[in-house]
């Protein structure tokens, strides 16, 4: 992965290593969705970081999604999604204060919990 300002490029990286766990794999049988994060620096919209977190294969990659259609597609500022994975926001409050814009299923969107994020060792 490129390097990147954005903190949460190093929860994707650590995403990426939590799926090749047992409890990432889990995770990964459980979903089996595909998931579009576009991570803002300071304003959603602008100067997003795509990343796609795909809980078919278990992995995560930057750019965006090439597989047709992501089930769910979620733009967030790098602060805000933060605070969602390592469980300070949670994720409907977030929506609702329009720190989290979601297109597609919305039975998808639901299933993106802070339960699919690796728990922070030290941030």
């Amino acid at each position: 992965m490129a390097s990147s300002d954005l903190k949460s490029a190093a929860l994707m990286d650590q995403m990426k290593a939590h799926f090749s766990t047992d409890a990432g794999k889990a995770i990964t049988k459980k979903i089996g969705l595909v998931y579009q994060i576009n991570i803002a620096p300071k304003k959603i919209g602008f100067n997003e970081e795509i990343y796609v977190v795909d809980l078919k294969k278990g992995e995560v990659t930057k750019g965006p999604y090439e597989g047709g259609k992501p089930d769910a597609t979620f733009s967030f500022t790098d602060a805000d999604f933060i605070k969602i994975a390592t469980g300070k926001m949670n994720p409907q409050f977030a929506f609702m204060r329009g720190a989290m814009k979601v297109k597609g299923s919305l039975s998808a969107a639901q299933k993106f919990t802070p339960d699919i994020f690796p728990k922070p060792s030290k941030m």
